[in-house]
Protein backbone atom coordinates (compact mmCIF):
# COMPACT_ATOMS: atom_id res chain seq x y z
CA UNK A 1 0.00 0.00 0.00
CA UNK A 2 1.29 3.82 -0.80
CA UNK A 3 0.58 6.43 1.33
CA UNK A 4 0.39 10.02 0.14
CA UNK A 5 2.61 11.78 1.74
CA UNK A 6 1.07 15.15 0.66
CA UNK A 7 -1.04 16.94 3.57
CA UNK A 8 -4.32 18.41 3.11
CA UNK A 9 -3.35 21.30 3.99
CA UNK A 10 -0.74 22.05 1.87
CA UNK A 11 -2.88 20.93 -1.24
CA UNK A 12 -4.93 23.65 -0.46
CA UNK A 13 -6.33 26.73 -3.16
CA UNK A 14 -4.53 29.82 -2.95
CA UNK A 15 -8.13 31.29 -2.16
CA UNK A 16 -8.31 29.05 0.97
CA UNK A 17 -4.54 29.79 2.07
CA UNK A 18 -5.15 33.90 1.46
CA UNK A 19 -8.19 33.74 3.64
CA UNK A 20 -6.09 31.72 6.50
CA UNK A 21 -3.47 34.36 5.94
CA UNK A 22 -5.60 37.19 6.46
CA UNK A 23 -7.69 35.95 9.13
CA UNK A 24 -4.36 35.40 10.94
CA UNK A 25 -3.22 38.91 10.19
CA UNK A 26 -6.13 40.01 11.41
CA UNK A 27 -5.92 38.10 14.69
CA UNK A 28 -2.27 39.22 15.22
CA UNK A 29 -3.22 42.62 14.64
CA UNK A 30 -6.16 42.55 17.13
CA UNK A 31 -4.29 40.79 19.77
CA UNK A 32 -1.15 42.98 19.13
CA UNK A 33 -3.86 45.93 19.95
CA UNK A 34 -5.34 44.61 22.87
CA UNK A 35 -1.61 43.66 24.41
CA UNK A 36 -0.85 47.54 23.72
CA UNK A 37 -3.48 48.52 25.03
CA UNK A 38 -3.59 46.42 28.19
CA UNK A 39 0.15 47.41 28.34
CA UNK A 40 -0.36 51.65 28.43
CA UNK A 41 -3.14 50.87 30.72
CA UNK A 42 -0.76 49.13 33.37
CA UNK A 43 1.69 51.71 32.62
CA UNK A 44 -0.60 54.56 34.52
CA UNK A 45 -1.51 54.60 38.08
CA UNK A 46 -5.51 54.52 38.66
CA UNK A 47 -5.52 54.72 42.46
CA UNK A 48 -8.34 54.30 44.69
CA UNK A 49 -7.80 57.83 46.54
CA UNK A 50 -5.65 60.39 45.74
CA UNK A 51 -3.37 62.74 48.14
CA UNK A 52 -3.24 66.24 47.97
CA UNK A 53 -0.30 68.19 49.65
CA UNK A 54 1.21 71.83 50.14
CA UNK A 55 4.13 73.46 51.40
CA UNK A 56 3.51 74.78 54.34
CA UNK A 57 2.55 78.07 55.46
CA UNK A 58 1.67 79.76 59.29
CA UNK A 59 -1.51 79.19 58.52
CA UNK A 60 -1.06 75.38 56.98
CA UNK A 61 -4.64 74.43 59.50
CA UNK A 62 -6.87 77.50 58.19
CA UNK A 63 -6.03 76.38 54.30
CA UNK A 64 -7.05 73.23 54.86
CA UNK A 65 -10.54 74.59 55.67
CA UNK A 66 -10.37 77.12 52.66
CA UNK A 67 -9.37 74.02 50.53
CA UNK A 68 -12.53 72.11 51.08
CA UNK A 69 -14.17 73.34 47.90
CA UNK A 70 -11.14 72.10 45.81
CA UNK A 71 -10.50 68.97 47.14
CA UNK A 72 -14.53 68.38 46.82
CA UNK A 73 -14.43 69.50 43.80
CA UNK A 74 -11.44 67.12 42.38
CA UNK A 75 -13.17 64.44 44.37
CA UNK A 76 -16.20 64.84 41.97
CA UNK A 77 -14.18 65.15 38.92
CA UNK A 78 -11.98 62.15 39.46
CA UNK A 79 -14.08 59.84 41.39
CA UNK A 80 -11.73 59.38 43.98
CA UNK A 81 -11.47 59.71 47.72
CA UNK A 82 -8.96 62.78 48.25
CA UNK A 83 -6.88 62.86 51.18
CA UNK A 84 -4.99 65.44 52.61
CA UNK A 85 -1.30 65.97 53.75
CA UNK A 86 0.02 68.54 56.01
CA UNK A 87 3.60 68.43 55.84
CA UNK A 88 5.83 70.64 58.03
CA UNK A 89 8.78 71.77 55.29
CA UNK A 90 9.01 72.10 51.59
CA UNK A 91 11.34 69.10 51.35
CA UNK A 92 8.90 67.04 53.41
CA UNK A 93 6.56 67.43 50.05
CA UNK A 94 8.89 66.98 47.38
CA UNK A 95 9.83 63.40 49.14
CA UNK A 96 6.18 62.32 49.63
CA UNK A 97 5.91 63.13 45.35
CA UNK A 98 9.15 61.23 44.97
CA UNK A 99 7.79 57.97 47.40
CA UNK A 100 4.49 58.45 45.23
CA UNK A 101 2.54 59.04 48.73
CA UNK A 102 1.61 62.80 47.45
CA UNK A 103 -0.34 62.52 43.79
CA UNK A 104 -1.33 66.22 43.89
CA UNK A 105 0.73 69.32 45.32
CA UNK A 106 1.65 73.00 45.40
CA UNK A 107 5.09 73.70 45.73
CA UNK A 108 7.06 76.29 45.59
CA UNK A 109 8.89 77.71 42.18
CA UNK A 110 12.22 76.66 43.60
CA UNK A 111 11.32 73.20 45.23
CA UNK A 112 9.44 71.77 41.87
CA UNK A 113 12.81 72.71 39.86
CA UNK A 114 14.41 71.00 42.36
CA UNK A 115 11.64 67.94 42.46
CA UNK A 116 11.53 68.14 38.86
CA UNK A 117 15.11 67.41 38.62
CA UNK A 118 14.97 64.35 41.00
CA UNK A 119 12.10 62.79 38.89
CA UNK A 120 10.68 64.39 35.75
CA UNK A 121 7.42 62.88 36.26
CA UNK A 122 6.38 65.34 38.75
CA UNK A 123 4.76 67.77 36.49
CA UNK A 124 3.18 71.62 37.01
CA UNK A 125 0.53 71.88 35.13
CA UNK A 126 -1.40 75.29 36.70
CA UNK A 127 -0.77 78.51 39.11
CA UNK A 128 -3.43 81.36 40.33
CA UNK A 129 -2.87 84.83 38.11
CA UNK A 130 -3.39 87.09 41.12
CA UNK A 131 -5.50 89.85 41.59
CA UNK A 132 -3.30 93.65 42.40
CA UNK A 133 -2.98 93.97 46.17
CA UNK A 134 -0.31 95.87 48.67
CA UNK A 135 2.87 94.85 47.16
CA UNK A 136 1.75 91.77 44.64
CA UNK A 137 1.24 92.80 40.95
CA UNK A 138 -1.22 90.86 38.66
CA UNK A 139 -0.63 87.99 36.90
CA UNK A 140 1.02 84.56 37.28
CA UNK A 141 3.82 86.37 38.61
CA UNK A 142 5.63 87.60 42.11
CA UNK A 143 8.30 89.07 43.45
CA UNK A 144 11.23 88.78 45.92
CA UNK A 145 10.96 92.13 48.69
CA UNK A 146 13.54 93.12 50.69
CA UNK A 147 11.85 95.01 53.66
CA UNK A 148 13.14 96.41 56.89
CA UNK A 149 10.80 98.68 60.22
CA UNK A 150 10.11 101.95 59.20
CA UNK A 151 11.73 103.96 61.56
CA UNK A 152 14.26 101.80 61.97
CA UNK A 153 18.13 103.11 61.29
CA UNK A 154 17.65 100.35 58.53
CA UNK A 155 16.62 103.02 55.32
CA UNK A 156 19.36 101.36 52.59
CA UNK A 157 21.32 98.23 51.80
CA UNK A 158 24.35 99.62 53.10
CA UNK A 159 23.39 100.20 56.72
CA UNK A 160 22.27 96.57 56.59
CA UNK A 161 25.88 95.38 56.65
CA UNK A 162 26.53 93.61 60.03
CA UNK A 163 22.54 93.27 60.78
CA UNK A 164 20.16 90.43 61.56
CA UNK A 165 18.77 89.00 58.22
CA UNK A 166 15.39 86.84 58.01
CA UNK A 167 14.94 83.68 55.30
CA UNK A 168 11.91 81.63 55.26
CA UNK A 169 13.16 77.86 54.36
CA UNK A 170 16.12 76.76 52.27
CA UNK A 171 13.90 75.01 49.76
CA UNK A 172 12.25 79.11 49.83
CA UNK A 173 12.94 80.38 46.05
CA UNK A 174 12.49 84.33 47.21
CA UNK A 175 13.04 83.56 50.70
CA UNK A 176 16.27 81.79 49.90
CA UNK A 177 17.26 81.29 46.35
CA UNK A 178 17.00 84.87 44.93
CA UNK A 179 19.11 86.20 48.03
CA UNK A 180 21.95 83.88 47.64
CA UNK A 181 22.09 84.05 44.27
CA UNK A 182 20.60 87.67 42.87
CA UNK A 183 20.72 89.79 45.85
CA UNK A 184 24.43 88.57 46.50
CA UNK A 185 25.39 90.05 43.02
CA UNK A 186 24.16 93.78 44.28
CA UNK A 187 26.55 93.52 47.54
CA UNK A 188 29.64 91.82 45.78
CA UNK A 189 29.45 89.13 48.55
CA UNK A 190 27.67 86.14 50.10
CA UNK A 191 25.28 87.09 52.44
CA UNK A 192 26.66 85.04 55.44
CA UNK A 193 30.16 87.40 55.16
CA UNK A 194 27.77 90.91 54.60
CA UNK A 195 25.31 89.90 57.26
CA UNK A 196 26.13 89.77 61.12
CA UNK A 197 23.35 86.89 61.56
CA UNK A 198 21.19 84.84 58.77
CA UNK A 199 18.07 83.23 60.45
CA UNK A 200 15.18 80.59 58.97
CA UNK A 201 11.92 81.79 60.19
CA UNK A 202 9.98 79.32 58.61
CA UNK A 203 7.53 80.71 56.82
CA UNK A 204 7.34 84.51 54.79
CA UNK A 205 4.45 85.32 57.25
CA UNK A 206 6.70 84.77 59.69
CA UNK A 207 9.60 86.59 58.38
CA UNK A 208 7.27 89.55 57.89
CA UNK A 209 6.02 89.47 61.41
CA UNK A 210 9.66 89.46 62.89
CA UNK A 211 10.36 92.44 60.84
CA UNK A 212 7.42 94.50 62.57
CA UNK A 213 8.46 93.70 65.73
CA UNK A 214 11.96 93.98 65.18
CA UNK A 215 13.11 90.28 65.86
CA UNK A 216 14.76 90.60 62.55
CA UNK A 217 16.40 93.81 61.13
CA UNK A 218 15.70 92.69 57.37
CA UNK A 219 13.78 90.03 55.62
CA UNK A 220 13.65 88.33 52.35
CA UNK A 221 9.75 87.82 51.72
CA UNK A 222 7.41 86.72 48.62
CA UNK A 223 5.19 89.96 47.72
CA UNK A 224 1.88 87.74 47.83
CA UNK A 225 2.60 86.45 51.25
CA UNK A 226 3.67 89.63 52.68
CA UNK A 227 -0.10 90.99 51.57
CA UNK A 228 -1.21 88.13 53.62
CA UNK A 229 0.04 89.22 56.34
CA UNK A 230 -1.13 93.07 55.81
CA UNK A 231 -4.79 91.41 55.56
CA UNK A 232 -4.71 89.98 59.00
CA UNK A 233 -3.79 93.39 60.47
CA UNK A 234 -0.01 92.05 61.57
CA UNK A 235 1.43 94.79 59.04
CA UNK A 236 1.26 97.22 56.72
CA UNK A 237 2.63 98.61 54.02
CA UNK A 238 3.14 102.29 55.52
CA UNK A 239 5.12 100.24 58.19
CA UNK A 240 8.00 98.85 56.15
CA UNK A 241 10.67 100.21 54.23
CA UNK A 242 11.21 98.32 51.14
CA UNK A 243 15.03 98.28 49.87
CA UNK A 244 15.22 95.87 46.90
CA UNK A 245 12.78 93.78 44.91
CA UNK A 246 13.77 91.14 42.76
CA UNK A 247 12.18 90.27 38.69
CA UNK A 248 8.86 89.06 38.45
CA UNK A 249 9.02 85.08 39.51
CA UNK A 250 6.15 82.65 38.39
CA UNK A 251 3.34 81.67 40.81
CA UNK A 252 3.61 78.65 43.15
CA UNK A 253 3.19 75.82 40.57
CA UNK A 254 0.64 73.16 41.06
CA UNK A 255 1.86 69.65 39.95
CA UNK A 256 0.92 66.34 39.75
CA UNK A 257 2.63 62.77 38.74
CA UNK A 258 2.07 62.57 35.49
CA UNK A 259 2.27 58.42 35.63
CA UNK A 260 -1.42 58.74 36.57
CA UNK A 261 -3.60 58.08 34.12
CA UNK A 262 -4.61 60.82 31.48
CA UNK A 263 -8.37 61.10 32.25
CA UNK A 264 -7.59 61.19 36.24
CA UNK A 265 -4.24 64.04 34.89
CA UNK A 266 -7.40 66.08 32.76
CA UNK A 267 -9.72 65.66 35.65
CA UNK A 268 -6.82 67.19 38.36
CA UNK A 269 -6.49 69.87 35.83
CA UNK A 270 -9.84 71.15 35.09
CA UNK A 271 -10.39 70.99 39.02
CA UNK A 272 -8.05 74.06 39.08
CA UNK A 273 -8.57 75.68 35.24
CA UNK A 274 -11.86 76.06 36.20
CA UNK A 275 -12.77 76.94 39.33
CA UNK A 276 -13.25 80.67 38.35
CA UNK A 277 -16.55 79.04 37.13
CA UNK A 278 -17.44 77.73 40.25
CA UNK A 279 -19.63 79.27 43.06
CA UNK A 280 -18.30 76.93 45.80
CA UNK A 281 -14.92 77.70 45.19
CA UNK A 282 -14.76 81.73 45.23
CA UNK A 283 -14.02 81.83 48.70
CA UNK A 284 -10.67 79.59 48.13
CA UNK A 285 -9.70 82.24 44.99
CA UNK A 286 -10.43 85.12 47.31
CA UNK A 287 -8.19 83.75 49.82
CA UNK A 288 -5.12 83.10 46.99
CA UNK A 289 -6.06 86.81 45.79
CA UNK A 290 -7.12 85.24 42.71
CA UNK A 291 -9.64 85.15 40.01
CA UNK A 292 -8.17 81.92 37.90
CA UNK A 293 -5.99 79.80 37.42
CA UNK A 294 -4.52 80.15 33.99
CA UNK A 295 -1.93 76.45 32.83
CA UNK A 296 2.08 76.45 33.06
CA UNK A 297 4.80 74.07 31.76
CA UNK A 298 7.80 73.14 32.93
CA UNK A 299 9.85 75.32 31.11
CA UNK A 300 7.71 78.52 32.59
CA UNK A 301 10.40 77.85 35.56
CA UNK A 302 13.34 77.72 33.11
CA UNK A 303 14.19 81.22 35.17
CA UNK A 304 14.59 79.17 38.40
CA UNK A 305 16.63 76.63 36.65
CA UNK A 306 18.96 79.15 35.90
CA UNK A 307 19.22 80.96 39.55
CA UNK A 308 19.51 77.22 40.79
CA UNK A 309 22.68 76.27 38.26
CA UNK A 310 23.94 80.18 39.48
CA UNK A 311 23.84 79.09 43.22
CA UNK A 312 25.15 75.78 42.76
CA UNK A 313 27.95 76.62 40.47
CA UNK A 314 28.70 79.54 42.98
CA UNK A 315 28.84 76.78 45.79
CA UNK A 316 31.01 74.43 43.67
CA UNK A 317 33.48 77.21 43.21
CA UNK A 318 33.44 78.32 46.74
CA UNK A 319 34.34 75.20 47.58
Amino acid sequence: MQFNTNHAGTNSSPWINGIFSITAAVTLALFLGFAATTARAAECENPDSLTFAMIPTEESVAELELYQPVTKRMEKLTGKKIEFFMPTSYASVVEGLLSKFVDVAVLGPYTYVIANGKDDSIEVFATYAKKPGYLQEEGPGYRGVLISKKGSKFTTIESLKGSTLGLTDPGSTSGNLLPRVVFSKVIGMDLDNYFGKVAYTGSHELSSVAVVKGQVDAAFVASHRFDNVVAKGEASLEGVNILWKSDPIPQDPFVYRNTLCDDIKANIRETFLGLKDDPAAQKFLKNVKSNTFVPMKSSDYDIIRDLKKAKDDRKKNSG
